[in-house]
């Protein structure tokens, strides 16, 4: 089973971006950093083109190898970003940024959610964490806080 970590949204926005969306980019990069390939799972095409344009407005030491679904290198980048799951899923790492809970395939090892602040998101949140328990994963719940201090650590 997965782990699944929910990253608690402590305000709506990071540096004017939606804060799912800034704390997605950062989790990218760190998972970039440690060598691990990640799929960023979107809601609609237009959030994953929006993810993308974030993410190339990293700072150049920060750069992170992206792609969206269907574009760049056959074998793919370290970072995809997709709306609709793919058929077969390289990636063990999912940045899950979608209201409902995705039918991820038994080979993902680590899920990374998140919790707004604004109730009715909060409360797919909620249904989501349910779902993952339900599914038997390990749950673990972290203020967004927390990832800064990890990149400082």
């Amino acid at each position: 089973m997965a782990e699944v970590i929910f990253y608690l949204l402590e305000q709506e926005k990071v540096d004017d971006k939606p804060a799912p969306h800034a704390l997605a980019c950062q989790l990218a990069a760190r998972l970039y950093r440690a060598k691990q390939s990640c799929m960023i799972l979107c809601e609609t095409q237009q959030q994953a083109e929006q993810m993308d344009e974030l993410l190339w407005q990293l700072p150049a030491e920060a750069f992170v190898p992206h792609n969206l679904s269907g574009e760049g290198p056959p074998r793919g980048t370290p970072v995809q970003i997709n709306w609709q799951l793919p058929q077969r899923l390289s990636q063990q790492v999912v940045i899950n940024l979608q209201q409902q809970c995705p039918a991820l395939p038994g080979n993902v090892r680590q899920i990374y959610d998140f919790v707004p602040g604004e109730d009715a998101q909060k409360q797919q949140a909620r249904e989501r964490y349910k779902h993952y328990r339900a599914a038997g994963h390990q749950l673990d719940t972290r203020p967004a806080s927390s990832l800064d201090e990890s990149q400082n650590g």
